[in-house]
């Protein structure tokens, strides 16, 4: 029963720390109007709507780039593993760049680079 009591205690602490920190902003806020310029555009007038659609080339260059982001998030440990391991690591790491770079290819021999 104890532990019940505990957990009650911590969360009516909580409680009073969030309606705290929320009394003090309402005593701090300097403006409570909204802002007269939006943030889109860093507050120049709107050309378009802030959630219009973009052109379909982003996508392959958006993907191309979380392909090779991901490759940094497995190149970094490796790094770091490799003298370890030796060779296989070595192989390894050839062939999955080698499969990053067939991907580069056919995204290259589909036109997704292109910009004209």
């Amino acid at each position: 029963m104890e532990e019940l009591g505990a957990a009650l205690v911590l969360m009516a602490l909580a409680a009073a720390v969030l309606a705290g920190l929320y009394a003090v902003h309402l005593l701090l806020v300097v403006d409570r109007e909204p802002l007269a310029a939006d943030p889109f555009l860093s507050g120049h007038p709107p050309t378009e709507h802030a959630v219009s659609r973009y052109h379909v080339r982003w996508y392959a260059v958006t993907l191309l780039f979380l392909a090779f982001d991901m490759e940094m998030v497995f190149m970094f440990p490796w790094a770091l593993v490799v003298a370890d391991l030796g060779l296989a690591a070595v192989v390894e790491m050839f062939g999955f760049l080698a499969i990053l770079l067939v991907g580069v290819l056919y995204a290259w021999r589909e036109g997704a680079l292109r910009w004209t």
